[in-house]
């Protein structure tokens, strides 16, 4: 304990960096582990149809979210007012020309995914997917 002292009764000014490299290297360790779990999206039970394409992973794309419960996402981030969707889409997705993306709980009722198109319509975006699942099986063949 206390200050080392080196001969001649002098301090040593010297600052032992190892430990600080060792709790960094933790640290950077937890958060590439943790980060992939954070970014996976939200629980959304899609309705399923027979032709799906992979959604881009480029960030030219944002993701419009409407939940069983009728809450709504843009990306991650919810909307708290549908009234205020339409500023989001204007200068997030419109004014930088991003393709929207939309997705759909299957049991969310059809008036307001309806309402929630009109007003992507209303902002002018023309790029517009709507993302589904593939079924789990097919039908059998019949003969």
């Amino acid at each position: 304990m206390g200050a080392n002292v080196g001969g001649g009764g002098k301090f040593v000014s010297e600052i032992n960096v190892t430990p600080f490299v060792d709790v960094m290297l933790v640290l950077l360790i937890i958060f590439m582990v943790a980060t992939p779990m954070m970014s996976q999206g939200l629980d959304v039970d899609l309705p399923q149809t027979k032709q799906v394409e992979t959604l881009p992973t480029e960030s030219e794309s944002m993701v419009l979210t409407v939940r069983v419960d009728g809450s709504v996402y843009l990306d991650t981030y919810a909307v708290d007012n549908l009234d205020d969707l339409e500023g989001y889409l204007q200068k997030l997705v419109k004014e930088k020309n991003k393709t929207l993306f939309l997705q759909a709980d299957k049991n969310v009722p059809y008036g307001i995914v309806v309402d929630v198109m009109g007003r992507i319509k209303a902002v002018g975006i023309e790029k517009l997917g709507v993302v589904a699942d593939k079924p789990d099986a097919e039908p059998a063949a019949k003969k």
